[in-house]
C-alpha cells in the first residue's frame, strides 16, 4: 500500500526547514539543496512542490505571517481595549523562544525583500496587514482624540524596533524590557 504524505503538513516542514537553515546560515544558503537536505528529502522531491527558491521563500515567509495570524486568531478581543491591545501587540514581539525564531526569520526575509520582487510584494502585504492591526488598536484605545493614522504609524515603527533591537541586543532589549515600552505606548495613547 503506498504511502499517503499530507500534502500541507509537508509543506509546512518545509517552512521549518528554510527557517532553520536560514537561522543557522543565512537566508542567502537556503537553496532548494540545502533546504532539502535538512528536511532530510531529495532537491527533487522538494522542486516538485516548489518549482524554484523563490517560490519556496515566500511560502516560508508566509507561514511565519500565517502562525503569528493564528495565535493573535486565538486571543479574545472582548474586554478593556487597552489590555486587548496589549495582549494581541505582544504575540508580534520576540517574548519567547518560538516568537524569536520567527523574528529572526522575519528580518532576513525583510532584509531580502529589498532586492527580491516577490518577497518585496509579500512584505509589501504583510506590512499593510500590520499597519492596520496597529491602526485598529489605535482607535479602540485613543478613539477621536489623536490622528489615528499617524499613532498607527508610530505605533508600527515602535514594533518594529522593538523586534529588530531584540534581536540584535536580546540581553539589553529583553521580553520583559519590550514588555514594558509597549505598555507605556499604550497607555500614553489611552491618555
Amino acid at each position: 500500500m503506498p504511502k499517503l504524505v499530507d500534502a500541507d503538513a509537508r509543506r509546512r516542514d518545509l517552512a521549518e526547514a528554510t527557517w532553520r537553515v536560514i537561522r543557522r546560515d543565512g537566508l542567502e544558503n537556503a537553496s532548494v539543496r540545502n533546504v532539502a537536505r535538512e528536511a532530510g528529502l531529495s532537491a527533487g522531491s522538494l522542486r516538485h512542490m516548489f518549482a524554484t527558491q523563490a517560490e519556496l521563500l515566500v511560502f516560508a515567509m508566509n507561514q511565519v505571517v500565517d502562525r503569528v495570524e493564528a495565535r493573535l486568531g486565538a486571543l479574545d478581543p472582548a474586554g478593556d481595549p487597552l489590555d486587548a491591545a496589549q495582549r494581541h501587540l505582544v504575540e508580534l514581539l520576540p517574548l519567547d523562544d518560538e516568537r524569536r525564531q520567527e523574528n529572526e526569520v522575519w528580518i532576513a526575509f525583510t532584509a531580502r525583500s529589498l532586492v527580491d520582487p516577490l518577497l518585496r510584494e509579500c512584505a509589501a502585504r504583510n506590512h499593510d496587514l500590520l499597519l492596520e492591526g496597529c491602526r485598529h488598536w489605535v482607535a479602540a484605545i485613543a478613539g477621536g482624540r489623536v490622528d489615528v493614522d499617524v499613532e498607527a504609524q508610530r505605533l508600527h515603527a515602535l514594533l518594529d524596533g522593538l523586534a529588530v533591537h531584540a534581536a540584535i541586543r536580546p540581553q539589553v532589549d529583553s521580553a520583559d524590557r519590550c514588555r514594558e515600552i509597549l505598555l507605556h505606548h499604550l497607555t500614553t495613547l489611552a491618555g
